[in-house]
């Protein structure tokens, strides 16, 4: 299933309209929140093919959003694909863990808005989430 709609959640307004711009230019139905409980509470009432997810973030860490979204009971979204951005070094043991319910890990200051529709267009050839 290809990928189209996208929640990203980013507290950075100019990383956030920055991607949000150039994911529209490219035809995606974009949704972005700039705090991690808007982001939990949009993921839980909206179905999205992607989910981008910058771990500081206001409220709730993008991680702890992961965690309730993936890793909880509930498993609210085990068709979306997720990427995670970060600009900080995580530790080896926090790292593998976002990367095994993650399917992409991204440092942002390595990351333009074209390196980013590149992942999307990697991710979207990958077969469905179990």
């Amino acid at each position: 299933m290809p990928i189209k709609t996208v929640l990203i959640v980013e507290d950075d307004r100019f990383i956030g309209e920055m991607y949000v711009r150039s994911m529209q230019k490219a035809g995606y139905d974009v949704d972005w929140m700039i705090d991690g409980h808007d982001g939990l509470v949009a993921a839980r009432n909206k179905v999205y093919d992607l989910l981008i997810l910058d771990i500081m973030l206001p409220e709730m860490r993008g991680n702890e959003i992961l965690h309730e979204l993936r890793g909880g009971e509930g498993d609210d979204i085990p068709q979306s694909r997720v990427i995670v951005m970060t600009n900080f070094e995580q530790d080896d043991a926090s790292r593998i863990a976002m990367e095994h319910d993650a399917d992409a890990y991204l440092i942002k200051a390595e990351i333009t808005p074209r390196k980013l529709l590149e992942t999307i267009e990697q991710l979207d050839k990958l077969p469905p989430r179990a």
